[in-house]
């Protein structure tokens, strides 16, 4: 297969399983259709945007859906990579054993781990996310909107920072795709 150059990265940011319509349910359909509309939109990114690297924040819900189908994809394009970004070293020690075998699981399989502090602090989640936009051109959100959420927090300061940015919204699955604007640079 022909290796591709590297001409963009992509980080992820959503909602946690609790906001989402289906919650803990993947088997859901709605789960099931965001999860197809994902993966063609992390496909389009890799084949019309040359993304080669994709960055996940690891949390519940999104992040580790996202994770997976790059994973997945990998079989197709061996030429992408996925970072998994750690806001802080004991994520998932309160989750549940099912949601820490998953989370390790992703782990063992990326390319790299990048950690971002090793102990708690009530800003470490932000940290982490502006982590990712920092290091990407494209964001692909599951967000509903709301702004009060961390996910809504992480696209307006993509937004701020004028990266590319396609939204899913997880009740009705439309798709919003807004242009990188020069507002990193003035």
């Amino acid at each position: 297969m022909r290796k591709m150059k590297e001409n963009g990265v992509c980080c992820f940011t959503g909602h946690r399983p609790m906001k989402l319509p289906f919650g803990l349910d993947e088997s859901h359909p709605k789960c099931n259709q965001l999860k197809s509309i994902l993966r063609a939109e992390i496909e389009r990114l890799i084949t019309e945007h040359r993304v080669c690297r994709f960055i996940t924040g690891m949390a519940l819900g999104i992040d580790q859906i996202c994770a997976e189908i790059v994973l997945d994809l990998k079989k197709e394009y061996p030429q992408i990579m996925l970072e998994c970004a750690i806001p802080y070293e004991g994520q998932a020690i309160q989750w549940s054993v099912e949601q820490r075998e998953r989370y390790f699981g992703i782990l063992e399989k990326c390319d790299e781990e990048t950690m971002l502090q090793t102990r708690y602090t009530k800003d470490c989640m932000q940290k982490r996310n502006r982590y990712m936009v920092d290091h990407s051109n494209h964001v692909l959100a599951v967000w509903d909107g709301s702004f009060r959420s961390g996910s809504g927090q992480t696209v307006r300061y993509a937004q701020k920072m004028g990266k590319i940015i396609t939204i899913i919204r997880p009740d009705t699955l439309e798709i919003t795709r807004e242009k990188q604007t020069n507002k990193a640079n003035e």
